[in-house]
């Protein structure tokens, strides 16, 4: 066996393949063995099997074959990638296990076949088995049948499709084979347990003995519903519940889980569709033509049979249903008729919903001929018409059957009847509405009268049925004047219908529940505030309907006595006469009739009184009104007893139960009066109380058509003015429009102009509720008259109707109300277009006219479409019946002539506007046919076909257009344009949509198809449908719908429905009440929420001005993010949507509701806020120690992973989940990226306020962030990181060090990050690594980085060879671990490297350690090859002339290490904010850069050592504050004399600075010239050395002087760029990029140092802001590869340049740049909506910034920008953004200086022009209004004396007064003095709110002052006479320029409060940086304009002397009076002082 011992060797997968059996048997065993072994099932080890599985099932040898086939299904059950072999597997299974003899091989293949359904992979499985099923092997059969029987019998039917099984069965019963015919039987019985009776319809033609002996098997099976037993790996949950209930006994949670799982199999869904077009006989159109009938009775005996098939392939059957038709309408022989049904009834059965399209066009043929009396004929067209109407909806045929309702034919009428019955039980309440039951139930209730008795049943079988189904509320509105005989018979036969798919009375019952909630709203009268409270919970009740708030509860409460009322009978006068006496004074009854005017009048005083305090219920309404028209009634001649008496009426009217009966008694008489000049006013109130009683509608068709009747003009236009008031206080539900319109034709026509007038004025009401659709009524007016009206409407526009203010508290609307208010939940003005007269043109489209318009020849086609289009426009508005018309328009769809597709296009959008909603029923056939037309190849077609489209859909909706297959179907097909166009239009009507069809789905399939089509475009336009198909079908059922993709195109789709995932729209809110009938006004209260989340954004992003209260909440989680520097994102690139960006781009809590128009939704937002309102990190005491034990002690997994498996990330789930607040846990281990985003956010905020719980649980927080390093997404990363920076910048300042635990768990999984291929990311990681080192040692960060140079990765290598280099260079030799031999030998190993930038990183890091070792390195790094050594050589020799001072070069390590701490993180220090390639750029061109360098080095020894390193501290080192005094001593003493003058003390220190500053201006000049230079190579190397010198804080000064020469050179070579550069094709993208890099670098560096940016002036920052949006704005930047970097960075650059930059000219030159965007109407808004986030972003800062800002030049510029934009025309612009800004601006000013504002506009010229001046006053007036209330309230508190109680308004004064001698550097002794004896003589006053908005700094410097005037108040009794008198302070600090200031008057401040006033104004002046401005320091006055260096050294050194003389004055006035102790202690004091100061600084 010597060849045994090669295989033995070999590695397990090659033995798995040798061609030795035994090689692979082995193999196999140990496969076996490694498969149950490795735990991750996403382990890198399964990857190498993928190609082998195959070959283990399918192994020659049998016995290696069974060990294989163990082996396959380990693999299968564990590995991750199993699921990619599945297809070939399981052939492999099939072909060759299921013929093996060994039963074991079978049942493992079994086995194998149901694991791989197990994982997901069903589908591909259940293929592969069918397929088995051909195979000739009867033995595969056999095993392939039992293994799907298994595979069903244990996963159930949802998971193992049955159609295709199915399919197969009958083959499988003929098979030949006993033992295959055995299994299908088997396996026909397992199908029948999972769908029933289903199948019994596909089996029915196999064998009869087969059939029986199935039956008989079928009958023993149990009848409860089969249960799913094994589980997917999706469905854990399933599983853990199905074995709950095996545990708990089988029975307990069967009824709920049937529920779930039995909804029945449709048999039709199993059967295969069967094409039957293609085999019509070929004569088949002639013969049903013959003459003869028996030749037509073949004809249909053909078609007959071929509809039998239960289910037919869809097709253009519009042929044959037209010839099946005419023989149904025309035939004379009924035989025929009949066969004609039943073939008609074949079609609708075997197409189902696809037959719908032909449903309109046979109906009223069907109908028409139920006058045939034949039983057979009567029963095959009923069988027919219901066929019919189950592929349509009962709306779509209502016109066809209502036309028939009234026919003369009892016969028709009486089938109609009965085919509505049949029809409803198969209809729901929901299909029922109102407004399709009530024309129904109008004509049945004719017909309930008729004379023949079998219409009157039908009738009322048919409303019995209605009543069923939609319950008995519903239906009684329509049945009020139906006597009680008639109702009971109508509810017999209610209780006699059985529903489809209902047991017994179960609908009614159920239909009952939703009015059960009605009755409440009854009790609503007696409140007026009522109606609105109920309208909600009546909304809540039923279903959202877009009903008038009034109607809602109305129509639900209405009482059974109202139905009454409106039926009362007429009186006799006798009785008449007996009621009125029981309840009036018998006086009163006598002299009603008085001939006496007076004792008339006294009678109707006793009738009113008595009316009054008569009770509702014994009112007799009749009788009493009765009474008041008796003689002389309403020919009353007196006016004051009319007016009582019309009085009285409306008291009754409002009091009783005012009957219609008893309104006819009176309303003749009101109108009579209603144009009367004195009782006019009566007669209409009490019209309005007869309309609130008996419903306006009602009242108003009375009183119009009265009013017409009567000649008297003054009535009519007086009605008429009536009836608009009263519709715009009852509103418009109900109203008869077609009724008034009538009328108001009438009075448009009235001689009389008042009456035309008032005519006018009404249809202006009506116009505000039916909008467009009334003026088509008046079309035919004369044209003056019609301008008019147009006018009135012109006035009406945009108005939205009043809310109703009555006709609520009553029955209020009718049943038209009712009707109305469904009917809007459909058609929006539906109701309104239906009252339209529309005219029957079915008779005008001619025969003649449809030929013609199919003619050969082309003209006459469109002679005939000509006449088509006349007889439309002539008709104006048409019925929907429109004859042949839509076959023959759908032929010229695709006719060869494209004009005439143009013309049929225009027709169709004629016949949209003309037929109006009935259209809906022509969608099928005509709407769908226009869809293919957006397939044509000419863009001109398309467009037309999509208006025809458009205007159809806004007559019909969408919803008719998505049901069914037709829309699925056109997807389907391959044409690019088609699907582009309609890709498009579905996104575009989607979101609109509250709900959509289910068959929405199947257009998905078709829909990922197009994802990856070939064409851009349609890939484009699918990515953009996505989202709106998944608002409503949801995330879950699209990605489920990608498991029939392959899985290629299955995981690129997957990954784009994330993204959609993430913009997906919000579903538009149920359409709120009311909202039709006032669109308008729903749609302003919208606007406002809606505005909200926009609110939720840092406000840079937020345009809208912050409003005074209702966001508040809200906007506060954005605060803290916002100030931060990184996040202020002033572009949100690319989009349209602020608030969607930003819910993406960072982690503010966005409302997710896009259309929040409701309230609810956003107040659910806010209750969301209140959760999040904890603290979000938790301490937890001992739990950092408490977890490191654990992880020592291994009680847990060690953090250490390649990639983080499962249970890694459970561990720290639970870990973490004591440590933060609940939400943001969830938030953390989301499975969507966006939450992390949020999260991280979140966290950001929360870091410094929680910082001890952060540091609690740091370990956990690292922890989880080593798990994000694993993410792919990039802007988690990106927000990862920059909470890193966050979080290392807080550790060093609370100067935490990391302990091991905690830096092991995370620096690895950081270091993975440093070799990221993005610059931004490795960018970060690097500016993280550099700060651990200030909160972990370098030297343990050292070997970290040493285990990142074994990286495969190169650019890890590199840059972690750099980070050494970096190590060693700040920390020298002795950071290198463990030796530095040992680490600088595996150092050097990397010279040699493929890669050329870790060869020189590698050189690089030596080249460090030789600087700081010098010749010692040569023997630390061991052997190297003669080519290494010599690189090295080279780079050292060259590094030496670069460095002309070795020693000096040397000497800086040493020299940093010790003095300066931060030195460390000093490297490359602007690189950490630059996110870009900047830094790779920056270090090849610096090399250029360096001869320039030298010349400053050389230069730089010459200034004292001392004095140089003393700036630098003063500049850079917070820390030192303490030590200034004892560094200068002893220099400056002898140079700086108290009395010396100015001009001597700068020639006496500054010659060396002004050397450099000379020597090197002309060079710098030179080079800044350079910047502009055309040729790009030259202005990047000018910008490199200029970038030299800004990074060296100490070269930096030399700039000084020179900002606005070189900011001028950088934006004209920005302009340069923009123009030339990015226009020219032949310059390479990636060299402007880096010259853009450069620039960008450049200022950067610039506004990082304030003191330079400070000295950019107006002009120039208004150009660089210019260049820098423009920058922004230029869509070609995108287009460069890391363009997103580079917009990124100029984002970061604004928003420093807005910061670092002279206040005053920043806020300056933003104001006119704004003002010139607004001029220039060429550039785009985006521009000016930059400008102005800028400027927000600034007036956000105002309250911190005010002191710097030249108020009077800002206010000139204000002043400026109004004379060009006067308030006028600023609100003329399009957008009001402008506006809003300018008057925060004032408003903030004015907020913060109050009145004094008003003393700043010197520079105005005359000022009384000015718009500016009046609306300061206003504001300022304003606020003081505000403060004086406020004051008053809270005076009241009594906290000042009576004796000297102050205004509180003035103590705001007072106070303010006092502060601002405090800030001002000459008033603040006096200013504390004062604010000391304020506070003595008003001991409780409150100074929090002046101090809250000041620093911290400042605040304690108050409160020192106030102790030492404390102090010395008291000692100065004791020790000192001379009295301190304020005023003389006021001259102790002002600096002369002559001499550093001593205190006049011996009272002397200690160095701490100089110093301190020293930093406020240094803050003030941003480090010293002198401003042209009036309130400079005298010192300033020293140069004219721009200051230069050499001020800034003189205003240094001033400095330094002064807080140095005022120490040593304190160490000499040891007698002052604020010395109690001893100077020793003194000192100590002090120094914790400026401890304090110190760490207030940090």
């Amino acid at each position: 066996m010597g060849d045994d011992s090669e295989w033995m060797k070999l590695p397990i997968d090659q033995k798995c393949e040798h061609k030795i059996w035994k090689a692979r048997l082995n193999g196999y065993e140990e496969a076996l063995k490694l498969f149950q072994k490795i735990e991750d099932e996403k382990s890198p080890e399964w990857g190498k099997y993928l190609g082998l599985i195959k070959k283990f099932v399918t192994d020659s040898n049998a016995v290696a074959q069974l060990k294989g086939l163990e082996a396959a299904f380990a693999f299968i059950e564990n590995a991750h990638v199993a699921g990619k072999t599945t297809g070939e597997v399981v052939s492999g299974v099939v072909g060759k296990v299921f013929n093996q003899p060994k039963a074991r091989a079978k049942e493992l293949g079994t086995d194998i076949c149901l694991m791989y359904i197990e994982i997901e992979k069903a589908e591909v499985v259940q293929d592969e088995l069918i397929k088995g099923l051909d195979n000739k092997n009867p033995k595969i059969v056999v095993a392939c049948i039992e293994t799907l029987r298994k595979a069903l019998c244990e996963f159930g039917s949802k998971i193992i499709t049955l159609k295709p099984v199915v399919k197969v069965l009958p083959k499988l019963f003929e098979s030949r084979e006993k033992a295959v015919r055995d299994e299908a039987k088997l396996l026909a019985v397992e199908i029948y347990r999972w769908i029933r009776d289903a199948l019994r319809t596909p089996l029915q033609n196999i064998n009869s003995v087969q059939l029986k002996e199935l039956e008989e098997e079928w009958v023993k099976l149990p009848t409860a519903a089969p249960k799913q037993t094994r589980f997917l790996r999706s469905q854990q949950d399933l599983k853990a519940k199905f074995e709950q209930q095996q545990a708990a006994g089988g029975d307990e949670a069967d009824g709920d889980d049937d529920e779930v799982e039995a909804a029945p199999v449709d048999p039709y869904e199993l059967l295969e569709a069967v094409e039957i077009l293609s085999k019509l006989p070929k004569d088949f159109y002639e013969k049903i033509e013959a003459k003869k009938w028996q030749e037509r009775k073949e004809a249909l005996e053909a078609v007959e049979a071929l509809t039998k098939n239960p289910k037919l392939e869809s097709g253009d059957y519009g042929d044959l249903v037209r010839a099946l038709k005419k023989v149904i309408g025309k035939d004379a022989n009924v035989m025929l008729v009949a066969m004609a049904a039943k073939c008609l009834a074949g079609l609708a059965t075997g197409l189902r919903k696809k037959f719908g399209t032909y449903a309109g066009h046979v109906v009223p043929t069907i109908l028409e001929k139920f006058k045939e009396k034949k039983p057979q004929v009567v029963q095959a067209l009923q069988e027919a018409i219901d066929a019919v109407f189950l592929t349509t909806t009962l709306q779509n045929i209502s016109e066809d059957v209502l036309s028939v309702m009234d026919n003369k034919n009892p016969s028709i009428k009486q089938q109609a009847s009965l085919f509505l019955a049949r029809s409803f039980r198969h209809c729901t309440p929901s299909m029922l509405p109102k407004s399709v039951l009530k024309p129904f139930c109008a004509a049945f209730l004719k017909q309930v009268n008729d004379s023949a008795p079998e219409v009157r049943d039908a009738a009322f079988e048919a409303l019995g049925t209605a009543m069923k189904v939609v319950g008995e509320k519903a239906v009684n509105p329509f049945l009020a004047d139906v006597d009680k005989l008639k109702l009971d018979k109508i509810k017999e036969c209610a209780d006699k219908v059985e529903l489809v798919g209902k047991k017994g009375g179960g609908g009614g019952e159920k239909k009952e529940k939703p009015a059960a909630k009605a009755p409440p709203p009854v009790e609503a009268p007696a409140k007026p505030s009522g109606p609105p409270k109920k309208a909600a919970p009546a909304k809540a009740a039923g279903p959202p309907k877009k009903g008038k708030p009034a109607s809602a509860p109305s129509t639900k409460s209405k009482k059974a006595s109202d139905t009454k009322e409106i039926v009362e009978t007429e009186l006799s006068p006798d009785v008449c006469e007996e009621k009125a006496a029981a309840v009036l004074p018998a006086s009163c009854m006598q002299l009603l009739d008085s001939g006496n005017w007076k004792e008339r009048l006294a009678s109707m005083e006793e009738f009113q009184r008595a009316v009054e305090q008569m009770d509702k219920s014994e009112m007799p309404c009749q009788a009493l009104v009765k009474m008041l028209a008796k003689k002389p009634g309403w020919k009353e001649t007196n006016f004051q007893v009319m007016q009582m008496k019309l009085h009285i009426v409306g008291l009754i009217a409002q009091k009783g139960s005012f009957s219609k009966t008893s309104a006819l008694v009176v309303l003749d008489g009101l109108v009579d009066k209603i144009g009367d000049v004195k009782c006019g006013s009566n007669a209409k109130e009490a019209l309005t109380a007869i309309g609130e009683a008996c419903s306006l509608p009602w009242t108003a068709e009375q009183v119009v058509s009265m009013a017409f009747t009567q000649k008297n003009p003054k009535n009519q236009a007086e009605t008429l003015n009536w009836l608009a008031n009263a519709m715009k206080e009852f509103g418009f539900a109900g109203i008869n429009v077609k009724a008034f319109i009538n009328n108001v034709k009438t009075a448009l026509g009235a001689t009389n102009p008042a009456v035309r007038t008032s005519a006018i004025t009404l249809l202006g009401v009506m116009y505000l509720y039916m909008g467009a659709p009334l003026r088509m009524f008046f079309e035919d007016e004369k044209p003056a008259l019609l301008s008019q009206i147009d006018a009135e409407f012109e006035k009406m526009q945009g108005q939205s109707p009043p809310a109703p203010i009555r006709g609520t508290k009553k029955a209020g609307a009718e049943e038209e109300g009712d009707a109305a208010e469904e009917e809007e939940v459909d058609g929006g003005a539906g109701d309104i277009m239906d009252l339209l007269p529309r005219a029957n043109i079915s008779d005008k489209i001619t025969l003649d006219m449809v030929s013609k318009i199919s003619d050969k020849n082309w003209k006459i086609r469109k002679e005939g479409l000509d006449e088509v289009a006349a007889v439309i426009s002539e008709a104006k508005f048409i019925q929907a019946n429109i004859g042949e018309l839509p076959m023959a328009l759908k032929g010229r769809l695709n006719d060869s002539n494209k004009l005439l597709v143009q013309q049929a296009l225009n027709i169709l959008q004629q016949i949209a506007t003309a037929m109006g909603p009935s259209l809906k029923q022509h969608v099928k056939t005509l709407g769908i046919p226009v869809i293919t037309v957006l397939g044509d190849s000419k863009p001109n077609v398309r467009a037309a076909a999509l208006s025809t489209l458009n205007a159809w859909v806004e007559q019909t909706g969408m919803k008719e257009w998505l049901e069914g297959e037709d829309l699925s179907e056109e997807l389907k097909k391959e044409n690019p344009f088609l699907r582009q166009e309609m890709l498009g239009w579905l996104a575009e009507k989607l979101p609109t949509m509250h709900t959509v069809p289910a068959d929405l789905m199947l257009c998905v399939p078709h829909l990922y198809t197009c994802l990856e089509d070939r064409s851009g475009d349609v890939r484009k336009k699918a990515q953009d449908a996505l989202p709106t198909f998944m608002m409503h079908l949801g995330y879950e059922k699209m990605s489920k719908a990608t498991g029939k993709l392959k899985p290629a195109s299955k995981d690129q789709v997957v990954g784009m429905l994330e993204k959609a995932r993430a913009v997906m729209p919000a579903k538009p809110a149920a359409p709120a009440k009311a909202a039709v009938s006032k669109p308008p006004a729903s749609s302003a209260p919208a606007a406002k929420p809606a505005s909200a989340p926009a609110r939720n954004q840092s406000p840079s992003e937020d345009f809208s001005e912050p409003e005074p209260k209702p966001d508040t909440k809200k906007a506060k989680p954005a605060g803290p993010a916002a100030k931060k520097r990184g996040s202020m994102e002033l572009k949100l690139k690319g989009e349209k949507d602020n608030a969607k960006q930003n819910r993406l781009s960072r982690g503010t809590p966005s409302s997710e509701q896009g259309v929040a128009g409701k309230k609810p939704p956003v107040k659910a937002g806010a209750k969301d806020e209140e959760d999040k309102s904890g603290p979000i990190f938790i301490l937890v005491p001992n739990g950092k120690e408490q977890r490191i034990k654990e992880e020592k002690t291994l009680k847990i997994l060690k953090w250490n992973f390649n990639t983080p498996r499962d249970e890694y990330v459970e561990q720290l789930k639970t870990q973490m989940s004591t440590c933060l607040a609940k939400w943001l846990q969830d938030e953390l281990f989301h499975f969507d990226f966006q939450r992390h985003v949020k999260a991280i956010g979140a966290m950001i905020e929360r870091m410094e306020a929680e910082c001890e719980a952060v540091i609690g649980c740091l370990d956990l927080i690292l922890k989880w962030f080593t798990l994000r390093f694993f993410d792919t997404n990039t802007s988690v990363l990106m927000k990862a990181l920059e909470f890193l920076k966050l979080l290392f910048t807080m550790l060093s300042r609370k100067n935490y060090q990391l302990n091991d635990y905690e830096a092991s768990s995370f620096i690895p999984y950081l270091i993975l990050k440093v070799g990221e291929s993005k610059d931004v990311v490795r960018k970060d990681v690097r500016a993280i690594l550099t700060m651990l080192c200030k909160v972990y040692a370098a030297s343990k960060v050292f070997p970290f980085l040493m285990e990142g140079t074994k990286s495969k990765n190169s650019k890890q290598r590199s840059e972690c060879l750099e980070e050494l280099g970096c190590l060693i260079e700040n920390f020298g030799m002795n950071v290198c671990q463990p030796t530095p031999a040992k680490a600088l030998k595996e150092i050097a190993v990397h010279i040699g490297d493929r890669d050329t930038t870790v060869r020189n990183a590698s050189l690089n890091t030596v080249l460090a350690a030789y600087n700081a070792c010098g010749d010692q390195v040569f023997k630390l790094i061991g052997n190297l090859s003669e080519k290494e050594m010599s690189m090295l050589e080279e780079r050292i020799k060259r590094s030496a002339k670069k460095t002309p001072a070795a020693s000096a070069k040397q000497e800086r390590p040493q020299r940093e290490h010790p003095t300066n701490p931060s030195a460390t993180f000093l490297r490359k220090p602007v690189q950490e904010e630059v996110p870009n390639k900047l830094r790779i750029m920056y270090r090849t061109y610096r090399i250029q850069a360096r001869a320039q360098h030298a010349h400053l080095e050389q230069l730089a020894p010459s200034i004292p050592k001392e004095f140089q390193l003393d700036l630098d501290v003063f500049e850079n080192n917070h820390t030192c504050a303490s030590d200034i005094p004892d560094l200068v001593q002893h220099k400056l003493e002898e140079v700086l004399e108290p009395v010396m003058i100015p001009e001597r003390k700068m020639s006496s220190v500054s010659p060396h600075f002004d050397d450099i500053h000379n020597s090197t201006a002309s060079t710098i000049n030179f080079v800044i010239s350079q910047v502009a230079s055309g040729d790009i190579n030259t202005s990047i190397q000018a910008l490199a050395q200029i970038d030299e010198v800004l990074r060296q804080v100490d070269k930096a000064e030399a700039m000084s002087g020179h900002i606005d020469q070189f900011l001028i050179a950088t934006f004209m070579q920005l302009r340069l760029i923009y123009n030339t550069h990015m226009a020219d094709d032949r310059l390479d993208n990636k060299d402007i990029f880096k010259l853009y890099s450069c620039i960008i670098g450049n200022m950067l560096s610039l506004f990082s140092m304030e003191s330079l940016a400070r000295e950019a002036s107006m002009g120039v920052l208004k150009d660089l802001m210019h260049g820098l949006i423009t920058l922004m704005l230029d869509s070609r930047v995108e287009d460069i590869e890391d363009g997103q970097q580079l917009i990124r960075s100029v984002n970061l650059l604004v928003v420093r340049v807005l910061e670092k930059s002279d206040q005053s000219n920043v806020l300056s030159a933003l104001l006119v740049l704004l003002q010139d965007s607004l001029i220039s109407t060429a550039g785009s808004p985006m521009f000016s909506e930059l400008v102005m986030k800028c400027l927000w972003r600034m007036i956000r800062f105002l309250p911190q910034t005010i002191n710097s800002i030249n108020l009077d030049r800002i206010l000139l510029d204000v002043h400026n920008f109004m004379k060009v934009f006067p308030k006028e025309k600023l609100k003329q612009l399009k957008s009001d953004v402008p506006h809003r800004t300018l008057k925060t601006l004032l408003h903030t000013l004015c907020r913060l200086t109050g009145a004094k504002i008003l003393d700043h506009m010197s520079m105005i010229e005359n000022r009384n022009e000015s718009e500016l001046e009046a609306h300061l006053r206003r504001v300022v007036k304003h606020s003081a209004n505000l403060s004086g209330l406020k004051s008053e309230k809270s005076t009241e508190k009594g906290a000042l004396r009576s004796d000297d109680k102050v205004i509180k308004a003035k103590v705001s004064d007072i106070l303010s007064e006092i502060f601002k001698k405090i800030g001002s550097k000459e008033n603040t002794k006096e200013g504390l003095t004062e604010l000391y004896e304020y506070k003595q003589k008003y001991s409780d006053a409150d100074l929090e709110p002046f101090l809250r908005n000041t620093s911290q700094f400042f605040q304690s410097y108050v409160e020192r002052g106030l102790r030492m005037i404390e102090s010395e108040r008291e000692g100065k009794g004791r020790i000192q006479t001379s009295t301190v008198i304020p005023q003389h302070s006021t001259d102790s600090y002002l600096p002369s320029s002559s001499a550093v200031p001593i205190s006049s008057n011996g009272e002397d401040l200690n160095a701490a409060a100089y110093y301190e006033r020293l930093k406020i104004l240094r803050q003030r002046r941003g480090l010293e940086n002198s401003t042209p401005e009036e309130d400079r320091p005298p010192f300033s006055s020293l140069r004219p304009s721009v200051a230069s260096s050499t001020d800034m050294l003189h205003s240094k050194l001033s400095q330094l002397k002064e807080s140095r003389e005022h120490f040593q004055q304190e160490q000499s006035h040891s007698h002052s009076p604020t010395r109690s102790s001893s100077p020793a202690s003194n000192l100590d004091d002090l120094k914790k002082r400026l401890e304090r100061i110190k760490s207030n600084r940090q």
